[in-house]
């Protein structure tokens, strides 16, 4: 008893990544929760998000009307409660306003919190795809997945990006086994095709190179489903989105990215050179693919090619990097380093506080700093993982 009494007792260190991520998935839990559970009950916050353009456009399309008309928006927004000045129209391509045509028969506030539930399924299901690629079912860490920034920003904002963020989860995990609705879920990447430029071009290389031609008929047939369903509901809609483009001014807003920040720095008035970085990583990520088509891996080579395209994208918001989700869970999976998860939690929770504490809004110069640290966090993550793990996964993973 003696001995047993003088052996020395073992204490667990604190685990300080786990402290970390566990403090950011929490603080954004509870604001998420907080948010949605006050929506119902508050007419004006429900119709000041992002939500109520996919609103007013789906009441546009169901009237008849012209959802690139901003005085015509402005007047349904209000009628749904928007009480901020001027209005919202959208920007999304004409093929993808089938999407928001349900929306146009009920209410606003009806509308709201059911859009809301749907981008948190779009969520779950991304996620739990994911992980279940890269092998790790049940570990605590897919709450990291659950709990990405921007990703849970698009629920509270009712953005469509966790739409573009399935689309390429899809594509990720059906190219090998069902090649054509791998590039039929492509289709919702095309929602925000600015976001995927050097990513798409790479596809389209891959495609001629690998013989992949069920892909490329899968998202041609998707493209031509949208197009003639659009066609149908409402077919000048083409001609009013042609005369949006060349009126709206889009170029000279003040949009938190790497090209619109050169732009301003070096000529303001000089638009063309906020396409200067997105040719830049076209020409990169060509180079890339080529040197690597031989054992070409949408897993582990996709991941930098998704992260460069959200850098150097001509128009991006926070809330679209939800689309590098898959790149930080395969990052997360790949990695044993305890000092890359306390670097991704504290991401987290920089994200997570900006707008609490000093951002003045989602334009604001001060979001320029995620899409480049998103990068350099899976170069870190990668480096630091075993030189084992550094090889993609197997053929199995990915499929279905």
């Amino acid at each position: 008893m003696a001995a047993m009494a003088d052996s020395p007792q073992i204490t667990k260190k604190p685990d300080y990544a786990e402290l970390i991520v566990a403090l950011a998935c929490g603080l954004a839990l509870t604001t998420t929760v907080l948010i949605l559970a006050a929506m119902p009950f508050n007419r004006h916050f429900a119709s000041s998000r992002d939500f109520i353009v996919y609103w007013a456009t789906g009441q546009q399309l169901a009237h008849h009307s012209n959802p690139y008309d901003p005085n015509l928006m402005g007047q349904m927004e209000r009628a749904g409660g928007f009480d901020r000045v001027g209005s919202f129209y959208t920007r999304n391509p004409p093929w993808s306003l089938p999407l928001m045509l349900p929306l146009g028969f009920v209410a606003a506030r009806v509308a709201a919190l059911p859009w809301s539930l749907l981008l948190i399924g779009l969520l779950l299901l991304s996620v739990r795809m994911l992980w279940s690629m890269f092998g790790r079912r049940g570990s605590h860490l897919e709450w990291l997945g659950y709990c990405f920034p921007p990703a849970l920003q698009c629920v509270i904002m009712g953005q469509t990006s966790l739409f573009l963020l399935l689309g390429l989860v899809l594509f990720l995990k059906l190219h090998r086994a069902r090649p054509f609705w791998a590039g039929a879920a492509l289709w919702l990447c095309t929602l925000k095709p600015h976001l995927f430029v050097p990513f798409g071009l790479v596809l389209l290389v891959w495609i001629v190179v690998s013989r992949s031609w069920r892909v490329l008929a899968g998202a041609v047939t998707a493209m031509a489903v949208s197009c003639a369903a659009i066609q149908i509901i409402d077919p000048a809609v083409w001609g009013q989105y042609a005369h949006w483009a060349g009126t709206s001014g889009i170029a000279h807003e003040a949009i938190p990215t790497l090209g619109v920040a050169l732009r301003n720095v070096i000529a303001p008035q000089a638009n063309w050179l906020i396409f200067v970085p997105c040719a830049m990583g076209s020409v990169w990520a060509l180079g890339y693919f080529w040197t690597r088509r031989a054992n070409w891996d949408w897993l582990e080579h996709g991941n930098v090619l998704m992260l460069v395209s959200v850098l150097v994208a001509p128009y991006c918001w926070v809330l679209d990097q939800c689309v590098v989700l898959p790149a930080v869970l395969y990052g997360v999976c790949r990695t044993q380093s305890r000092a890359a998860l306390a670097a991704l939690g504290a991401i987290y929770l920089m994200l997570e506080l900006q707008p609490l504490c000093f951002t003045a809004g989602l334009n604001s110069p001060w979001y320029l700093w995620p899409a480049p640290a998103w990068l350099v966090w899976y170069w870190f993550a990668r480096r630091s993982a075993p030189a084992e793990s550094r090889a993609a996964l197997p053929a199995a993973a990915h499929a279905v």
